[in-house]
């Protein structure tokens, strides 16, 4: 497999912190200028009207980074074990590594132009492995080394694989949206095999696996999710009982319960897999909220709203059937993605503003 060794840059973040109002008291005295500055210029009344925090349950501190590429465009993001944020810099042809605490990026530039990566995932070994949305291939970064190996679609039609999870015996599976697949790679080997999905244009989006080893993954071009067998390759579908329903994205909870962000109808989704039954709640942010990226923490549901400005970050408990909501400070600017960590907080992607951000949930 050819590789090459690139340079990488490290540099020094810009952090802002924000802390949900009704708890902003709580605010360390040398933080406490920042966030004011932070939250007089970026939220305007109209953001006020249309997203605002709800002062019960869950707190939450909100800290954004500036990534150091401007127009970066940071679409995923990955929390690994030694406590970094990757994410990918889709327009910058780049991976980046963030630490936290230091405030340090490192970035990672890519030995095919414009590879537009779009999902990331890391193995055991602490390899990053990403799609590259816009020229058909599947990469994995050493970052010990910098070394990028390159894995290409073995069909043409295959031409944007978007996003990559590992199954528990450390296979790689990928949806492939434009190109209407379901990818496997095999690391060993570097073996890629591609199952069709059933359903013309169903744009296979979100994936994840569950406990027994199963990928799931949303058909956001339909109202389907779908699984498919890790031994056969056999593909299952399972109609959402909506027809304008668009799943993007799923989060899998511990009881095996499939949890969707239903984009089109502005509804928070979960399917189980067991019974077949599906059930939706209306998003707090309305009919066109656009919910987008999910994650379940401690059995909890978060999601981003991306239709509405400024963007929120979503809590759902599910034995209350309870909402909070609260702005992400610099407005988001989508939130495509997003990951709960170990320690049970959540990073997130915010693409359109070029932050990545950390979310620490009390």
């Amino acid at each position: 497999m050819p590789q090459l060794s690139l340079p990488s840059v490290v540099l020094v973040g810009c952090l802002v912190s924000y802390v949900s109002p009704a708890w902003s008291q709580r605010l360390l005295p040398e933080r406490t200028g920042v966030t004011q500055v932070f939250m007089a210029q970026n939220t305007s009344e109209k953001a006020k009207s249309t997203a605002s925090g709800v002062p019960t349950g869950a707190e939450v501190t909100i800290e954004e980074w500036v990534v150091p590429t401007p127009g970066s465009h940071p679409h995923d993001p990955l929390a690994t074990l030694d406590g970094s944020i990757w994410y990918t810099g889709q327009m910058a042809n780049l991976l980046g590594r963030l630490d936290p605490r230091m405030g340090e990026f490192k970035e990672y530039r890519l030995k095919t132009p414009e590879s537009g990566p779009h999902g990331l995932v890391a193995d055991k070994d602490g390899n990053i492995w990403f799609t590259a949305n816009f020229k058909g291939y599947v990469g994995k970064l050493d970052p010990k080394t910098s070394e990028i190996s390159e894995y290409p679609m073995p069909d043409s039609r295959a031409h944007d694989p978007h996003t990559p999870v590992f199954d528990p015996n450390g296979t790689l599976w990928f949806t492939v949206q434009g190109g209407n697949m379901v990818g496997r790679l095999v690391p060993a080997t570097g073996e890629v095999h591609l199952v069709p999905v059933p359903t013309p244009h169903a744009n296979p989006y979100g994936m994840a696996v569950n406990s027994t080893g199963i990928p799931f993954f949303t058909e956001f071009g339909s109202n389907k999710l779908a699984s498919i067998d890790p031994q056969t390759l056999q593909i299952r579908e399972y109609v959402l009982p909506h027809a304008d329903s668009h799943p993007r994205r799923i989060a899998i909870a511990s009881d095996g319960a499939i949890w969707y962000s239903d984009y089109t109808r502005g509804a928070l989704g979960r399917f189980d897999p067991k019974t077949g039954e599906a059930r939706e709640w209306p998003s707090p942010g309305g009919p066109e909220s656009g919910p987008y990226a999910i994650a379940v923490l401690n059995d909890f549901v978060w999601y981003s709203e991306t239709g509405i400005t400024p963007n929120t970050l979503v809590r759902f408990d599910p034995k209350s059937e309870t909402f909070q909501t609260w702005p992400i400070p610099s407005g988001g600017g989508v939130v495509r993605n997003m990951m709960a960590t170990r320690d049970g907080s959540l990073v997130l992607a915010c693409s359109g503003v070029d932050r990545i951000a950390l979310v620490e949930v009390k």
